[in-house]
Protein backbone atom coordinates (compact mmCIF):
# COMPACT_ATOMS: atom_id res chain seq x y z
CA UNK A 1 0.00 0.00 0.00
CA UNK A 2 1.16 3.39 -1.34
CA UNK A 3 1.19 5.80 2.02
CA UNK A 4 1.67 9.48 1.66
CA UNK A 5 5.18 9.80 3.17
CA UNK A 6 5.72 7.11 0.33
CA UNK A 7 4.27 9.24 -2.11
CA UNK A 8 6.40 12.15 -0.49
CA UNK A 9 9.90 9.63 -0.75
CA UNK A 10 9.18 9.45 -4.39
CA UNK A 11 8.66 12.97 -5.11
CA UNK A 12 11.65 13.86 -3.48
CA UNK A 13 13.92 11.60 -5.46
CA UNK A 14 12.47 12.93 -8.53
CA UNK A 15 13.54 16.33 -7.21
CA UNK A 16 16.46 15.22 -6.66
CA UNK A 17 16.81 13.06 -9.83
CA UNK A 18 18.52 10.88 -7.59
CA UNK A 19 18.47 6.78 -8.25
CA UNK A 20 18.87 4.04 -5.69
CA UNK A 21 21.98 3.82 -5.94
CA UNK A 22 22.80 6.89 -4.81
CA UNK A 23 19.86 7.45 -2.50
CA UNK A 24 21.38 4.58 -0.16
CA UNK A 25 24.44 5.79 -0.51
CA UNK A 26 25.20 8.15 2.92
CA UNK A 27 27.70 10.15 1.45
CA UNK A 28 24.89 11.63 -0.70
CA UNK A 29 21.74 11.94 1.59
CA UNK A 30 24.85 14.02 4.43
CA UNK A 31 26.00 16.17 0.83
CA UNK A 32 22.14 16.58 0.05
CA UNK A 33 20.73 17.33 3.29
CA UNK A 34 17.96 20.29 3.68
CA UNK A 35 19.11 23.17 4.98
CA UNK A 36 17.69 26.01 3.50
CA UNK A 37 13.78 27.46 4.00
CA UNK A 38 13.89 27.61 0.00
CA UNK A 39 14.45 23.71 -1.12
CA UNK A 40 12.17 22.56 2.06
CA UNK A 41 8.97 24.81 0.36
CA UNK A 42 10.70 22.87 -3.25
CA UNK A 43 9.19 19.30 -0.91
CA UNK A 44 6.73 20.29 1.39
CA UNK A 45 3.57 22.68 1.32
CA UNK A 46 4.40 24.84 3.50
CA UNK A 47 1.02 27.91 4.95
CA UNK A 48 2.64 30.94 4.52
CA UNK A 49 2.36 31.43 8.50
CA UNK A 50 4.60 28.51 8.65
CA UNK A 51 7.09 29.89 6.19
CA UNK A 52 7.51 32.93 7.72
CA UNK A 53 7.88 30.93 11.55
CA UNK A 54 10.54 29.41 9.94
CA UNK A 55 12.51 31.93 7.87
CA UNK A 56 12.50 33.48 11.54
CA UNK A 57 14.13 30.71 12.96
CA UNK A 58 16.61 29.92 11.19
CA UNK A 59 17.82 33.82 12.04
CA UNK A 60 18.83 31.96 15.35
CA UNK A 61 19.07 28.78 14.79
CA UNK A 62 20.87 25.94 12.00
CA UNK A 63 18.41 23.11 10.33
CA UNK A 64 19.80 20.33 8.54
CA UNK A 65 17.71 17.48 7.84
CA UNK A 66 18.50 13.88 5.42
CA UNK A 67 16.57 13.49 2.58
CA UNK A 68 15.61 9.87 3.84
CA UNK A 69 14.56 11.10 6.82
CA UNK A 70 12.26 14.01 5.46
CA UNK A 71 10.96 11.08 3.29
CA UNK A 72 9.51 9.54 6.53
CA UNK A 73 6.91 12.78 6.85
CA UNK A 74 2.96 12.67 5.81
CA UNK A 75 2.79 16.13 4.27
CA UNK A 76 -1.22 15.86 5.01
CA UNK A 77 -0.17 15.80 8.40
CA UNK A 78 1.26 19.20 10.12
CA UNK A 79 1.39 17.23 13.23
CA UNK A 80 3.91 14.60 11.92
CA UNK A 81 5.89 13.14 14.41
CA UNK A 82 8.75 13.07 12.18
CA UNK A 83 7.73 16.68 10.77
CA UNK A 84 7.99 17.66 14.28
CA UNK A 85 11.18 16.41 15.20
CA UNK A 86 12.97 18.17 12.36
CA UNK A 87 11.56 21.28 11.23
CA UNK A 88 12.11 24.12 12.93
CA UNK A 89 9.33 26.22 14.83
CA UNK A 90 8.62 29.87 16.18
CA UNK A 91 7.93 28.47 19.53
CA UNK A 92 12.07 27.80 19.80
CA UNK A 93 12.77 31.63 20.20
CA UNK A 94 10.68 31.44 23.47
CA UNK A 95 12.92 31.65 26.00
CA UNK A 96 11.37 30.51 29.60
CA UNK A 97 13.37 31.85 33.22
CA UNK A 98 14.51 28.70 34.05
CA UNK A 99 15.93 27.52 30.75
CA UNK A 100 19.80 27.94 29.83
CA UNK A 101 22.09 26.61 27.10
CA UNK A 102 23.49 23.86 29.06
CA UNK A 103 21.15 22.75 31.68
CA UNK A 104 22.66 19.46 32.37
CA UNK A 105 25.99 21.57 33.79
CA UNK A 106 28.11 19.80 31.41
CA UNK A 107 30.34 22.39 31.12
CA UNK A 108 31.21 22.09 34.65
CA UNK A 109 32.15 18.76 34.67
CA UNK A 110 34.04 19.50 31.77
CA UNK A 111 38.32 19.36 32.57
CA UNK A 112 39.02 20.21 29.05
CA UNK A 113 37.09 20.85 25.47
CA UNK A 114 34.36 17.99 24.79
CA UNK A 115 35.68 15.69 27.67
CA UNK A 116 32.65 15.59 30.33
CA UNK A 117 33.46 13.94 33.55
CA UNK A 118 30.43 13.61 35.77
CA UNK A 119 30.26 10.39 37.17
CA UNK A 120 33.46 8.46 38.75
CA UNK A 121 34.14 5.50 36.25
CA UNK A 122 33.09 6.94 33.12
CA UNK A 123 33.32 9.81 30.48
CA UNK A 124 31.82 11.55 27.90
CA UNK A 125 33.59 12.13 24.39
CA UNK A 126 32.19 14.97 22.52
CA UNK A 127 34.26 14.03 18.90
CA UNK A 128 32.18 15.85 16.68
CA UNK A 129 29.21 19.00 16.83
CA UNK A 130 27.55 17.96 13.48
CA UNK A 131 24.52 15.54 12.83
CA UNK A 132 23.08 14.12 9.79
CA UNK A 133 19.72 15.51 11.00
CA UNK A 134 19.69 18.34 13.58
CA UNK A 135 16.59 17.61 16.10
CA UNK A 136 15.06 20.01 17.24
CA UNK A 137 14.93 18.58 21.04
CA UNK A 138 18.44 18.59 20.94
CA UNK A 139 20.07 18.85 24.78
CA UNK A 140 23.43 20.27 23.35
CA UNK A 141 21.96 22.59 20.82
CA UNK A 142 24.62 25.00 21.79
CA UNK A 143 26.86 23.01 20.08
CA UNK A 144 24.67 21.57 17.29
CA UNK A 145 22.16 24.59 16.38
CA UNK A 146 23.72 28.06 16.86
CA UNK A 147 24.39 30.16 14.43
CA UNK A 148 27.16 31.64 16.39
CA UNK A 149 29.26 29.95 18.78
CA UNK A 150 32.00 30.22 20.01
CA UNK A 151 32.81 26.36 20.94
CA UNK A 152 36.25 24.54 21.03
CA UNK A 153 36.62 21.68 19.43
CA UNK A 154 37.99 18.86 21.47
CA UNK A 155 41.82 17.73 20.93
CA UNK A 156 41.48 14.13 20.95
CA UNK A 157 45.56 13.35 22.31
CA UNK A 158 44.95 15.36 25.50
CA UNK A 159 41.53 14.18 25.72
CA UNK A 160 43.24 10.50 25.59
CA UNK A 161 46.45 11.72 27.89
CA UNK A 162 43.13 12.65 30.66
CA UNK A 163 41.47 9.28 30.18
CA UNK A 164 44.73 7.40 30.56
CA UNK A 165 45.84 9.54 33.52
CA UNK A 166 42.75 8.77 35.21
CA UNK A 167 42.85 4.59 36.21
CA UNK A 168 39.13 5.35 37.24
CA UNK A 169 37.29 5.35 34.32
CA UNK A 170 36.57 1.90 33.03
CA UNK A 171 33.33 3.52 30.54
CA UNK A 172 33.29 5.39 27.89
CA UNK A 173 30.98 7.17 25.80
CA UNK A 174 31.61 8.55 22.08
CA UNK A 175 29.10 11.21 21.54
CA UNK A 176 28.48 14.32 20.04
CA UNK A 177 26.32 15.75 17.51
CA UNK A 178 26.95 12.48 16.22
CA UNK A 179 29.68 10.36 16.04
CA UNK A 180 28.96 8.23 13.02
CA UNK A 181 28.69 10.51 10.89
CA UNK A 182 32.63 10.65 11.12
CA UNK A 183 34.40 8.46 8.41
CA UNK A 184 35.60 5.00 9.18
CA UNK A 185 39.22 5.79 9.64
CA UNK A 186 38.29 8.58 11.87
CA UNK A 187 36.22 5.89 14.04
CA UNK A 188 38.44 3.47 13.99
CA UNK A 189 41.48 5.90 15.30
CA UNK A 190 39.80 6.92 18.34
CA UNK A 191 38.43 3.31 19.53
CA UNK A 192 41.46 1.65 18.47
CA UNK A 193 43.08 4.25 20.53
CA UNK A 194 40.64 3.91 23.92
CA UNK A 195 41.16 0.48 23.36
CA UNK A 196 44.94 0.65 23.99
CA UNK A 197 44.09 1.87 27.68
CA UNK A 198 44.42 -0.80 29.70
CA UNK A 199 42.23 0.46 32.42
CA UNK A 200 39.26 1.32 29.31
CA UNK A 201 36.56 -1.97 29.74
CA UNK A 202 33.85 -0.62 27.61
CA UNK A 203 33.39 1.75 24.66
CA UNK A 204 29.78 2.99 23.94
CA UNK A 205 28.39 4.89 20.80
CA UNK A 206 25.31 7.15 21.46
CA UNK A 207 23.79 7.73 17.93
CA UNK A 208 20.68 8.46 16.28
CA UNK A 209 22.08 7.49 12.70
CA UNK A 210 19.99 4.41 12.40
CA UNK A 211 17.09 6.73 12.75
CA UNK A 212 18.09 9.24 10.68
CA UNK A 213 20.38 8.21 8.22
CA UNK A 214 20.58 4.24 8.13
CA UNK A 215 22.58 3.84 5.45
CA UNK A 216 25.42 4.88 6.94
CA UNK A 217 25.52 1.49 8.68
CA UNK A 218 27.35 -0.23 6.10
CA UNK A 219 29.28 -3.88 5.94
CA UNK A 220 32.68 -2.14 6.48
CA UNK A 221 31.68 -0.08 9.41
CA UNK A 222 30.29 -3.09 11.37
CA UNK A 223 33.80 -5.33 10.35
CA UNK A 224 35.45 -2.61 11.95
CA UNK A 225 33.55 -2.17 14.82
CA UNK A 226 33.40 -5.64 15.49
CA UNK A 227 37.21 -5.66 16.40
CA UNK A 228 37.11 -3.37 19.10
CA UNK A 229 34.86 -5.56 21.29
CA UNK A 230 33.55 -4.63 23.86
CA UNK A 231 31.34 -1.84 21.97
CA UNK A 232 27.88 -0.98 22.62
CA UNK A 233 25.82 1.72 21.12
CA UNK A 234 23.33 3.55 22.24
CA UNK A 235 20.93 4.75 19.11
CA UNK A 236 17.43 7.48 19.76
CA UNK A 237 14.26 6.47 18.46
CA UNK A 238 11.49 8.78 19.63
CA UNK A 239 8.12 6.63 17.61
CA UNK A 240 7.17 3.88 15.67
CA UNK A 241 6.97 5.97 12.65
CA UNK A 242 10.88 5.69 12.85
CA UNK A 243 10.96 1.65 12.78
CA UNK A 244 11.16 1.47 8.61
CA UNK A 245 12.82 -1.04 6.59
CA UNK A 246 15.63 0.56 6.47
CA UNK A 247 16.63 1.58 9.86
CA UNK A 248 15.73 -2.25 10.91
CA UNK A 249 18.55 -3.20 8.08
CA UNK A 250 20.71 -0.80 9.94
CA UNK A 251 20.28 -2.22 13.28
CA UNK A 252 20.00 -5.96 12.49
CA UNK A 253 23.89 -5.47 10.92
CA UNK A 254 24.69 -3.88 14.43
CA UNK A 255 23.24 -6.72 16.06
CA UNK A 256 24.71 -9.29 13.71
CA UNK A 257 28.54 -7.78 14.84
CA UNK A 258 27.59 -8.79 17.98
CA UNK A 259 27.00 -5.09 19.25
CA UNK A 260 23.85 -4.69 21.94
CA UNK A 261 22.30 -2.07 21.21
CA UNK A 262 19.55 0.12 23.42
CA UNK A 263 17.58 2.90 22.97
CA UNK A 264 17.28 6.26 24.56
CA UNK A 265 14.14 8.12 24.04
CA UNK A 266 13.07 11.30 25.09
CA UNK A 267 9.56 12.03 26.05
CA UNK A 268 8.16 14.64 23.56
CA UNK A 269 4.66 16.39 23.93
CA UNK A 270 2.58 15.74 20.70
CA UNK A 271 5.13 13.24 19.96
CA UNK A 272 5.17 10.02 22.23
CA UNK A 273 3.39 11.10 25.53
CA UNK A 274 1.05 8.61 24.75
CA UNK A 275 0.67 5.10 26.01
CA UNK A 276 -0.25 3.52 22.62
CA UNK A 277 2.45 5.06 20.98
CA UNK A 278 4.91 4.25 23.26
CA UNK A 279 3.94 0.81 23.82
CA UNK A 280 4.11 0.35 19.94
CA UNK A 281 7.59 1.72 20.16
CA UNK A 282 8.93 -0.33 22.68
CA UNK A 283 7.45 -3.31 21.21
CA UNK A 284 8.77 -2.64 17.93
CA UNK A 285 12.41 -1.72 19.18
CA UNK A 286 12.36 -5.29 20.92
CA UNK A 287 11.54 -6.41 16.98
CA UNK A 288 14.52 -5.32 15.83
CA UNK A 289 16.86 -6.22 19.03
CA UNK A 290 17.07 -3.66 20.21
CA UNK A 291 16.41 -2.96 24.36
CA UNK A 292 14.29 0.40 25.27
CA UNK A 293 16.69 1.50 27.60
CA UNK A 294 15.95 5.36 29.08
CA UNK A 295 12.98 7.30 28.45
CA UNK A 296 13.79 10.58 29.36
CA UNK A 297 11.70 13.93 30.62
CA UNK A 298 12.45 16.60 28.09
CA UNK A 299 16.05 18.58 28.94
CA UNK A 300 15.31 22.68 30.02
CA UNK A 301 17.18 23.91 27.11
CA UNK A 302 16.43 27.25 25.90
CA UNK A 303 13.70 27.32 23.43
CA UNK A 304 12.04 24.06 24.11
CA UNK A 305 9.01 23.98 26.62
CA UNK A 306 6.85 23.42 24.00
CA UNK A 307 8.17 20.28 24.01
CA UNK A 308 8.30 19.17 27.98
CA UNK A 309 5.14 17.39 29.08
CA UNK A 310 4.82 16.80 33.16
CA UNK A 311 6.97 14.73 34.95
CA UNK A 312 3.81 13.29 36.42
CA UNK A 313 3.04 11.89 32.40
CA UNK A 314 6.13 10.07 32.62
CA UNK A 315 5.04 7.82 35.71
CA UNK A 316 1.82 7.20 33.75
CA UNK A 317 3.16 5.70 30.47
CA UNK A 318 5.60 3.80 32.43
CA UNK A 319 2.87 2.80 34.68
CA UNK A 320 0.63 1.96 31.91
CA UNK A 321 4.09 -0.33 30.58
CA UNK A 322 5.00 -2.15 33.53
CA UNK A 323 3.08 -6.17 33.90
CA UNK A 324 1.01 -4.85 30.75
CA UNK A 325 3.90 -5.61 27.56
CA UNK A 326 7.24 -7.34 28.51
CA UNK A 327 9.76 -6.21 31.27
CA UNK A 328 12.27 -6.12 28.85
CA UNK A 329 10.51 -3.16 26.52
CA UNK A 330 9.65 -1.00 29.29
CA UNK A 331 12.89 1.79 29.50
CA UNK A 332 13.93 3.53 32.79
CA UNK A 333 12.36 6.85 33.27
CA UNK A 334 14.58 9.52 34.28
CA UNK A 335 15.24 12.85 34.95
CA UNK A 336 19.26 14.09 34.18
CA UNK A 337 19.08 16.97 36.72
CA UNK A 338 20.97 19.60 36.56
CA UNK A 339 24.76 18.95 37.39
CA UNK A 340 23.32 15.98 39.55
CA UNK A 341 23.12 13.58 37.22
CA UNK A 342 20.43 10.85 35.69
CA UNK A 343 17.84 10.21 38.60
CA UNK A 344 15.32 7.42 38.00
CA UNK A 345 11.66 8.08 38.36
CA UNK A 346 9.55 5.42 39.21
CA UNK A 347 5.66 4.70 39.73
CA UNK A 348 5.25 3.97 43.51
CA UNK A 349 4.32 0.40 44.07
CA UNK A 350 5.24 0.07 48.02
CA UNK A 351 1.92 1.78 49.37
CA UNK A 352 2.60 1.23 53.18
CA UNK A 353 3.88 -1.06 56.02
CA UNK A 354 2.58 -3.09 58.94
CA UNK A 355 4.97 -3.89 61.19
CA UNK A 356 7.48 -6.41 59.19
CA UNK A 357 4.99 -6.42 56.28
CA UNK A 358 5.55 -4.28 53.29
CA UNK A 359 1.89 -3.72 51.70
CA UNK A 360 2.44 -3.47 47.69
CA UNK A 361 0.40 -3.46 45.14
CA UNK A 362 0.90 -4.88 41.75
CA UNK A 363 0.23 -3.47 38.11
CA UNK A 364 -3.50 -4.39 38.41
CA UNK A 365 -3.95 -2.85 41.22
CA UNK A 366 -4.30 -5.63 43.55
CA UNK A 367 -2.83 -5.62 46.90
CA UNK A 368 -0.22 -7.84 48.54
CA UNK A 369 1.97 -8.09 51.89
CA UNK A 370 5.84 -9.28 51.89
CA UNK A 371 7.34 -10.41 55.12
CA UNK A 372 10.46 -8.67 56.03
CA UNK A 373 12.87 -11.23 57.39
CA UNK A 374 13.68 -10.51 61.07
Amino acid sequence: METESTKLGLRIRELFNVDERLWNDWRWQLKNRITRLEELERILNLTEQEAIDIERSLEHLKMAITPYYLSLIDPSNYNDPIRLQSIPSIHELAHMPYETEDPLKEEIYSPLPGLVHRYPDRVLLIVTDSCPTLCRHCTRRRLTEKIKSNNNHIELNKAFEYICSHREIRDVIISGGDPLILPDQMIERIISRLRDIDHVEIIRIGTRVPVTLPQRVTPELCSMLQKYHPIWVNTHFNHPNEITVESSKACEMLANAGIPLGNQSVLLKGINDNVEVMKKLVQGLLKIRIRPYYLYQCDMVEGLSHFRTSIEKGIEIIEALQGFTSGLAVPTFVIDAPGMGKIPISPQYIIGRNGDQILLRNFEGKISAYTNPS
